[in-house]
């Protein structure tokens, strides 16, 4: 999901499931074949909820546990808890649908030039703004550039839209409008990108290109996403912070008003397994607690059990690669070497993850089972050996690892971690909490030594997601400041690289010396994940990645 930074403890994360997906009873999928990005790779498929069947598809209050989104603006989204109520309140020209393609939204079709540049957009005729206003190519125009104004303040802006010509001189103030974007005719937008780049399309799907109501920011400022006028598939009818947020129908919605009467975020906190069987809420994950249980065929919540299918997430701890000891690359791989994460994972985490090595997620485009035996596993003498080498041995500066929170563990994951630097090599490290949005402000800054409590989800299936947007020296969302200028040129030179082998070859280049200098601790994979969904739930579909689904789902009584 989203930007994808992600926070909760990590063993909260997985135990409790906050934001629920669902796969079948199977072994881990082989690694997709190529595909071209956008396009669904073999393997990468959507897993429909199990509990669908013949009846009235439309109706109801479909209602869940969730938090407060740190905002309901499309153009600064940076994280899954926002951009899950997003997805259902704005839309932009194209989607993905629930096999991870690239689909026609707003616009109904679209043509590519043939130097691969230039995109026309065709949009569809009759779309409107909740209050009722036809969205036209002039909205689209505003939107790409208010999301590029450095007024807006979009840490993402950059990462998402910078292909496009002219949105880093509009970012910097070296240009009033975007070059790139123009307006054929009212319901003709263009757009020109820098260079051929194959998955420029599904970098579109990301909130960041979402249409906003000019009429409505202008009027209303900062106040205007108290009631946000989008053209998705749910309007907001209520936010209590701490309480509740409710969206209901849009009936106007141009693919067809979506099914369910409305949808109840619960903001309160609870139990999730005492309110599920309550019948307070109904979706909710499982953890280890009560996993047992409601595994016994004999419980009659087994036959609501569903198994998540595999998100397209990797956890890590991050090292700003400038400050003293990370700098050294000797100390980065020292940390990596000194953590025995099989342990961990199975001692610790009940198997509910899988120890990661490298930087993709299994399954996702473009992994590389091999870099589970390239990464930088456990051993201890090789970890003493690298500390001893490196220019801080016997001299190692204070480490402060950073993490989001209020008060309470770290997670159990991380104390484990800590306790093993400090028998292995001798390594003290002291744990730092912040509140989440200072968190996000200080690593957007660069200011933070070491952080942990993260993970990043997909959000558009291909490779350049992960490595490209979280390793490139010049990436916004490169939190560790690595810097390597061959891996640069091995990424810059996979975006315009249209052959979807070579590319793949470019990226497996650019992984395998990430893992060797260690900028991140990769620690976890999502492993086997647990839900409950009431079997009158209906069309609620469960996948690797967050796209728009509330639509389809009905409550059948």
């Amino acid at each position: 999901m989203k930007k994808t930074l992600v926070w909760l403890p990590l063993v909260i994360l997985l135990l409790t499931l906050a934001a629920v997906g669902c796969r079948r009873e199977a072994a881990r999928p082989p690694a997709p074949e190529a595909a071209p990005p956008g396009q669904a790779a073999p393997g990468v498929t959507a897993t429909p909820t199990p509990t669908v069947a013949p009846g009235p598809r439309t109706g109801g209050v479909f209602r869940r546990l969730w938090d407060d989104p740190p905002t309901l603006d499309p153009h600064l989204t940076t994280d899954v808890t926002s951009a899950f109520v997003i997805l259902e309140i704005f839309s932009g020209l194209v989607t993905l649908d629930y096999d991870l393609r690239v689909v026609p939204d707003i616009a109904e079709r679209w043509e590519i030039s043939p130097d691969g540049r230039t995109y026309t957009f065709y949009l569809r005729r009759g779309v409107k703004f909740h209050n009722g206003r036809e969205v036209t190519a002039e909205d689209f125009k505003y939107s790409f550039e208010r999301a590029a104004d450095p007024k807006t303040q979009s840490p993402v802006a950059e990462t998402y839209l910078g292909d496009i010509v002219g949105v880093v001189d509009k970012l910097n103030g070296r240009a009033t409008e975007v070059a790139g974007v123009r307006v054929v005719d009212r319901y003709t937008l263009q757009i020109t990108i820098d260079a051929p780049k194959v998955y420029f399309l599904a970098k579109l799907t990301y909130p960041t290109a979402f249409v906003v109501d000019r009429e409505q920011i202008l009027r209303m400022g900062r106040r205007w996403t108290e009631q946000p006028n989008g053209t998705g598939p749910f309007k907001l009818k209520e936010y209590k912070v701490g309480e509740r947020i409710v969206l209901e129908r849009n009936p106007d919605y141009y693919r067809g008003p979506p099914k369910l009467d409305r949808v109840e975020l619960i903001l309160s906190g609870g139990n999730p397994m005492a309110m599920y069987e309550n019948d307070e809420i109904h979706i909710t994950g499982v953890g280890l607690a009560d996993l047992e249980r409601v595994r016994d065929p004999r419980n009659p919540l087994h036959k609501e059990l569903v198994q998540a299918p595999l998100t397209f997430d990797t956890y890590y701890i991050g090292f700003n690669v400038t400050k003293p000891p990370f700098d050294d690359v000797k100390v980065r791989q020292a940390l990596n070497h000194a953590i025995n994460k099989e342990i961990i994972a199975r001692q610790v985490l009940s198997d509910l993850v899988t120890p990661a090595y490298g930087i993709l997620p299994p399954g996702f485009p473009g992994y590389d089972p091999a870099m589970q035996e390239k990464g930088l596993k456990y051993n201890p003498d090789l970890a003493r050996r690298l500390l001893a080498e490196s220019k801080y041995a016997g001299r190692m500066p204070r480490i402060i690892m950073t993490v989001p929170g209020t008060g309470g563990s770290a997670g159990l994951d991380l104390e484990v971690i800590m306790d093993m630097w400090k028998q292995v090599l001798g390594v003290e490290v002291e744990v730092q909490q912040v509140e989440w949005a200072t968190f996000l402000q200080e690593l957007n800054r660069g200011t933070l030594q070491a952080f942990a409590g993260l993970g990043w989800i997909a959000d558009y299936p291909d490779p350049q997601n992960f490595l490209d947007v979280l390793f490139h020296s010049k990436s916004p969302q490169n939190h560790t400041l690595y810097n390597n200028p061959e891996v640069d040129r091995l990424l810059e030179q996979a975006r315009v690289e249209m052959d979807w082998n070579k590319r793949v070859e470019l990226y497996r280049r650019a992984e395998e010396t990430i893992i060797r200098e260690a900028p991140w601790v990769p620690l976890w994979y999502s492993g086997e994940r647990f839900a409950l969904i009431k079997p009158y739930v209906k069309g609620y579909r469960l996948l690797p990645m967050l796209v728009p689904r509330l639509k389809d789902v009905w409550i059948e009584r």
